[in-house]
């Protein structure tokens, strides 16, 4: 089963990837293409921009095709296309919203980490809080619009890990 966590920024992914990863021990995690194209040696801008987005959109993508089975993505082409959006809301995402939509069968999974209502992360360790708030809500909407069957989990660690694993046993 390949199993895509995804969500803005500092909304538990990797922590509840983690999580997953201890109670699926036949699985492997693909960590955040940041991470990975940062250990290759990629620079990445101080500052968001969209062409940092694009390399680990396209990387994301590569990693999705390539993957086996039994697989925790710590996040997927999607959020990284709605950061995207959100950073160029005049760009033209056309393509990479079709080459999206044509790997979602590819996933058997789709788990969403969206902010919430009472944030469980505190204030101070959040970087760009309204680059976070308008790609979670993005990716809200983007739910409905892609037609993805997501969980979309909420509470503590131990909650969002038992209705993914719920959702995995069913």
């Amino acid at each position: 089963m390949r199993i895509v966590l995804f969500g803005a920024h500092k909304v538990g992914k990797t922590a509840l990837a983690e999580e997953l990863l201890e109670n699926l021990p036949n699985y492997t995690l693909e960590i955040e293409p940041y991470y990975q194209l940062e250990s290759a040696g990629y620079v990445f801008s101080e500052n968001p921009i969209v062409e940092d987005f694009i390399e680990q959109y396209d990387y994301a993508i590569d990693l999705l095709v390539n993957s086996r089975k039994n697989v925790i993505f710590d996040r997927c082409p999607i959020d990284l296309l709605a950061y995207i959006q959100v950073l160029d809301p005049k760009g033209n995402i056309q393509l990479p919203y079709e080459q999206t939509l044509s790997l979602l069968p590819e996933i058997d999974l789709f788990v969403f980490v969206p902010i919430e209502e009472d944030d469980i992360i505190p204030a101070h360790l959040i970087e760009l809080p309204k680059l976070r708030r308008k790609v979670n809500d993005l990716l809200g909407d983007w739910i409905d619009d892609f037609g993805i069957e997501a969980i979309v989990v909420n509470g503590p660690l131990s909650n969002r890990r038992d209705q993914v694993l719920a959702r995995i046993l069913r």
